[in-house]
């Protein structure tokens, strides 16, 4: 299955209009060639529709109701349930739910090892990130996703991000280097905001407590702490108390080993100069 079908998969409105092709096409005993020629499409987009590779049209929804005489337009309505309801946010299993949760957080506690962390990154260098192994149009909806959700910076509720970041981070040049420098330039006019901390651990520290990758512990007003990981296939919330607790002591161990918010600022001006 490609990547789209993942994110289409992820939509329970689309699996459920898949699974309701499937039983009328099987319960007509049609082949999907049969019904392809029927409905005057290729088999393969009925293949696509079935494995959620694709979602579905209006066009398609209409032939298919007349087709089958389904009651009350059934393929129509789910396919208006669909378009209102909107595609699931695309993105490894778990993260609609981190991006619903950051934009209610008051406070985040970051640590970026490998890459910067969406809500610091510009168009330009999100979009070399999410391209990699995606088409150009998945990479070009996730950086409309990930643009998005940097309005949490004008939200009041926002008390405070504190964010560490690997050294090795700025020293990778993503998409070359105007696009790091554009970036490494946006970073230190976040650090002008007094609701954001920045502290970078250089590489000279060696092994530190962060080798363990990166995570995020996202803080609300009312409702308890919970961590979100990212892993190569999917992202994962801790809510157990002693897992945030065990976080919350590395990102502390993570802070120790980085250069102070000042000494940090240092290092990404000089880091640019040497662009």
């Amino acid at each position: 299955m490609s990547a789209d079908a993942g994110d289409f998969t992820r939509d329970p409105l689309i699996r459920a209009y898949a699974a309701l092709l499937r039983s009328y096409r099987e319960a007509a005993s049609l082949s999907r060639a049969k019904l392809a020629e029927a409905l005057g499409c290729s088999p393969g987009w009925i293949e696509k529709l079935e494995i959620c590779e694709k979602p579905p049209s209006e066009a398609t929804s209409d032939d298919l109701d007349t087709f089958f005489k389904t009651p009350a337009r059934t393929f129509h309505t789910i396919w208006v349930e669909i378009k209102r309801e909107g595609k699931q946010p695309v993105g490894l299993p778990g993260f609609p739910g981190y991006v619903r949760r950051e934009a209610k957080a008051s406070m985040l506690n970051i640590f970026a090892a490998m890459v910067l962390h969406g809500l610091f990154q510009t168009p330009a260098y999100a979009r070399e990130v999410l391209k990699v192994g995606r088409s150009p149009e998945e990479a070009e909806e996730l950086l409309a996703t990930r643009l998005a959700r940097q309005e949490i910076f004008q939200r009041p509720g926002l008390a405070q991000i504190s964010a560490v970041i690997d050294e090795g981070v700025l020293r990778r040049p993503t998409g070359g280097l105007a696009v790091m420098k554009e970036q490494l330039d946006h970073l230190i006019g976040l650090a002008d905001d007094p609701r954001v901390t920045l502290q970078i651990v250089p590489i000279s520290k060696g092994a530190y407590q962060g080798n363990m990758g990166a995570f995020t512990i996202l803080g609300f007003e009312q409702d308890p702490e919970v961590v979100y990981v990212e892993g190569h296939t999917s992202g994962q919330f801790m809510e157990d108390p002693r897992e945030v607790r065990g976080h919350t002591l590395a990102f502390n161990l993570i802070r120790g080993a980085a250069l102070s918010a000042d000494q940090s600022l240092e290092l990404l001006h000089k880091v640019v100069e040497s662009l």
